[in-house]
C-alpha cells in the first residue's frame, strides 16, 4: 500500500488510476489497525492499486476527500474508486479482506 499524504496525491491517484482503494487510517485507534492490516492482507493477494492516509498527519487530505466523495468522514474509511468516482464504501470493523474482495468482483 502506497501512503498518500497531500490533496495534490489524491488528485494525481483519482486522475492516472482507472480503479483504486482508497484507507483513510487512523495511526491511533484499533479498530484501524484492524481495517489496515486486513487491506494489506488484500493486497497481498490481489493486483489492484491500494493507497491510504494516514489522517492525524494528513487532515486536510481526510476532509477533502469526504468533500470530493460527498460522504460525511469516518475512520477507519475505505473506498472503491472507478473512473474516478467511488462505487463502494464502508467503515469501522466491516472493512475485512471478504468484503475488500467482494467490493472488487462488483
Amino acid at each position: 500500500m502506497e501512503k498518500i499524504s497531500s490533496v495534490d496525491q489524491f488528485n494525481e491517484v483519482l486522475q492516472n488510476e482507472q480503479e483504486f482503494f482508497i484507507l483513510k487510517h487512523s495511526l491511533t485507534c484499533p479498530i484501524s489497525t484492524a481495517a489496515y492490516k486486513a487491506c494489506q492482507s488484500f493486497t497481498n493477494n490481489q493486483d489492484v492499486k491500494f493507497v491510504y492516509v494516514p489522517i492525524q498527519e494528513a487532515r486536510e487530505t481526510s476532509t477533502h476527500i469526504a468533500e470530493a466523495f460527498n460522504t460525511r468522514h469516518e475512520s477507519p474509511q475505505v473506498f472503491h474508486v472507478k473512473n474516478g468516482e467511488p462505487v463502494w464504501n464502508t467503515s469501522h470493523s466491516r472493512i475485512t479482506e471478504k468484503a475488500l474482495k467482494e467490493a472488487s468482483n462488483r
